[in-house]
């Protein structure tokens, strides 16, 4: 596997990301077990990763040095915003005393665990690709 299809992979994986926390965080007001994120905030997660997603397609099939360091700053706000979400899902164990219901993916924050350190790992390997300039032109 070359690296450009390795990134067009995990761009596909981020994508997936992006749209299942858009989904699984809009389900979150009829869910117990849940700590709740305010609208504004999925709203917000969900505008930046597509931005994030379009951007950074753009940079890929036509790479550009601007491009590529604007694209990493907005998929680190998408990141950040991510952790911040999870973190505030951690940091409140009394809601997770009950099982979530209606939450058919999982029990718990282990999808979510998974999705965004993923998210954090992938983007990191972004941020190397464009500084070291590895997408072929």
């Amino acid at each position: 596997m070359t690296l450009d299809n390795a990134v067009w992979l995990l761009t596909g994986l981020a994508a997936v990301v992006v749209l299942l926390t858009r989904m699984r965080l809009s389900n979150e007001a009829q869910q117990s077990g849940h700590a709740l994120v305010p609208r504004a905030v999925v709203n917000a997660h969900t505008l930046v990763g597509v931005v994030a997603l379009g951007v950074w397609v753009y940079y890929l099939t036509s790479p550009d040095d601007v491009v590529g360091i604007v694209t990493l700053a907005v998929w680190w706000i998408e990141v950040l915003i991510g952790l911040l979400i999870l973190g505030r899902w951690m940091s409140r164990p009394s809601k997770h005393a009950a099982d979530a219901t209606g939450d058919t993916w999982a029990q718990g924050p282990a999808l979510s665990i998974l999705g965004h350190v993923g998210m954090l790992l992938g983007i990191s390997f972004f941020t190397w690709i464009v500084l070291a300039d590895k997408i072929s032109a």
